[in-house]
């Protein structure tokens, strides 16, 4: 699966509810591809290529590992522990990934 297509499925397995009244931008530089960010606001979901100007947050991490966080296999603080997935900004807002989409 091509790094676009983990972002494409990230867009459809979007929890509307859990982004209520939210408004973040979830900025990902994969290392070994483009940079993408999610632009979360009050239940919706937006897919953007490139960098943002204020991310919330930015995930750094190549792409083997966005696949196993996205499918599942995995563990997004196991990865952060390893070394794997650097977080800059607010890095609490990471976690609210997992009720913002649901992997696996």
């Amino acid at each position: 699966m091509s790094v676009a297509q983990v972002f494409d499925k990230l867009e459809q397995n979007f929890n509307a509810d859990a982004a209520e009244g939210l408004d973040l931008v979830f900025q990902f530089d994969i290392e070994d591809d483009k940079t993408y960010h999610l632009v979360i606001n009050d239940g919706t979901c937006k897919l953007h290529e490139g960098a943002n100007d204020d991310p919330s947050v930015t995930l750094i991490m190549n792409s083997e590992t966005l696949q196993g966080i996205v499918s599942g296999e995995t563990d997004g603080m196991q990865a952060f522990m390893a070394g794997q997935l650097r977080a800059e900004g607010d890095m609490m807002l990471a976690t609210k990934l997992g009720e913002l989409f649901k992997m696996g």
